[in-house]
């Protein structure tokens, strides 16, 4: 899809395009009449992302494969479903968030710009350029300012470093981002190209989180490789805050930001989240805020917190926290054990989860309002619940069996608006294997052992 494509325009000439979507859509599920439609850019963004994922699978499979074959251990089953539950959250947020965003790029174009770029190599290529620059200090300031470190830790909680950490993405990050980009809107850059563009430069970034590939020589000097972004993934001090760039790693080396891979880092964050929780995940550092924010004794201090650095705190408060270096030969990443049968249903209901969610995602449009706020707050409840199970415990039994009652109520309401039982047998057969299912693993032995203290049962 070519950018004047995109957005449905005359790519023959014509006045600046505006990109609005078409009025109109199919028809609402959960409700009489026609819904809204999809604007046509995202539905042409999309197709990139959505290209993407049968390939993000495969690098993950062959990159198992080399896992086994060389030896290297670098897959758990509950760190990946951990990873996989952030990023399905981070798209299901999103599919809410991104039409607003495009709006107010398209505001900023019609409205403000100071040029109107012709549709050239030259424009891309200036585009790519703005967008990756841009990425970078957004990147920087996300492990430089606390309330943006809040929205991007996430991406880093993982003690893995693995393609599905690629997929771990912060449920809030796209609500602080976008702005950064805004400038080019100003300059004349067309909203569909920022977005088209900003896509392939999070695709770039997909491949360069793994262990499997080593240094890759002259490359190096102009582009991010798995090697720079391992340093950037680092819990060891020296690694800290290195290696922010997107594609290009010539602002890292411009901005004083580079560092060279010397050895293999310890992954992670510098105090371990120590849950598979995707709900904790992205909500633990803005708890951690808040609480620092209510002991600080000065108003300026309480808002200071939000802004200055990671580790930053009054004086009165211990003045700010260094990342101090870790014990390699004692250091252990957090993990659970926990049986076969619970490990199964997992499985089970993530592969059920990723269809759930891809219906949702590709006929979010077509569903009534009720129906996209009541689904995406179940897929929710989903990852938090996969989680929860992989650390073990029986109380996550008693949420999980909810959740599989409120999929089926759910499924049978959908089905009850359209006058099509059919829609509710679809969610009541499925929930009713999952509680049979359920059962099977409540009478089985639930408890996990982690590598530190136990989790509350």
């Amino acid at each position: 899809m070519g950018f004047g494509e995109a957005v449905g325009e005359d790519t023959k000439g014509g006045p600046p395009p505006t990109g609005r979507a078409p009025t109109g859509g199919g028809a609402t599920v959960g409700a009489h009449g026609t819904g809204p439609a999809r604007p046509v850019v995202l539905v042409g963004v999309m197709e990139y992302i959505v290209l993407s994922i049968p390939l993000f699978f495969l690098l993950m499979g062959a990159e198992l494969a080399w896992s086994a074959w060389s030896g290297r251990k670098v897959y758990r089953l509950n760190d990946f479903i951990a990873n996989l539950g952030c990023g399905i959250g981070s798209q299901v947020v999103g599919a809410f968030t991104k039409a607003a965003i495009f709006a107010a790029y398209l505001w900023t174009y019609d409205h403000l710009r100071l040029f109107t770029l012709p549709r050239t190599a030259v424009t891309w290529l200036v585009a790519f350029l703005l967008v990756d620059l841009l990425y970078y200090w957004f990147h920087r300031l996300s492990h430089e300012v606390n309330f943006l470190w809040a929205a991007h830790v996430v991406h880093h909680q993982s003690e893995e470093y693995n393609l599905s950490v690629a997929l771990r993405q912060s449920w809030w990050q796209g609500l602080f981002s976008w702005w950064f980009y805004l400038p080019m809107a100003v300059l004349g850059i067309h909203p569909v190209l920022i977005v088209t563009v900003g896509a392939f430069n999070t695709l770039y970034q997909f491949w360069i989180h793994t262990k499997a590939i080593g240094r890759m020589g002259p490359l190096e000097l102009l582009f991010n490789t798995p090697s720079h972004h391992r340093v950037h993934h680092g819990s060891d001090p020296r690694y800290i805050d290195r290696n922010h760039a997107g594609t290009l790693i010539v602002w890292d080396r411009l901005f004083g930001t580079f560092r060279r891979e010397d050895k293999e880092p310890l992954y992670g964050i510098t105090t371990p989240l120590d849950s598979w929780d995707p709900v904790k995940a992205n909500f633990h550092y803005w708890g951690e805020l808040i609480d620092l924010a209510g002991r600080c004794a000065r108003w300026r201090d309480k808002v200071r917190v939000f802004l200055m650095p990671p580790g930053w705190r009054p004086a009165e408060l211990g003045g700010r926290q260094r990342p101090r270096e870790k014990d390699r030969a004692t250091h252990r990443v957090f993990d659970t054990q926990v049986d076969r049968a619970t490990r199964l249903y997992t499985v089970l209901q993530f592969i059920l989860l990723v269809a759930v969610t891809s219906l949702f995602l590709f006929r979010q449009q077509q569903l009534a309002a009720w129906v996209q706020y009541g689904l995406a707050l179940l897929i929710l409840w989903w990852v938090m619940d996969m989680g929860l199970l992989m650390e073990g415990g029986r109380r996550v039994l008693r949420w999980e069996a909810g959740r599989i009652a409120a999929f089926a109520a759910l499924g049978t309401a959908v089905g009850l608006s359209i006058g099509d039982l059919r829609a509710a047998g679809a969610a009541i057969a499925p929930a009713l294997l999952s509680g049979l299912h359920l059962v099977l693993v409540a009478h089985g032995r639930h408890r996990a052992s982690p590598a530190g203290p136990p989790p509350a049962a």
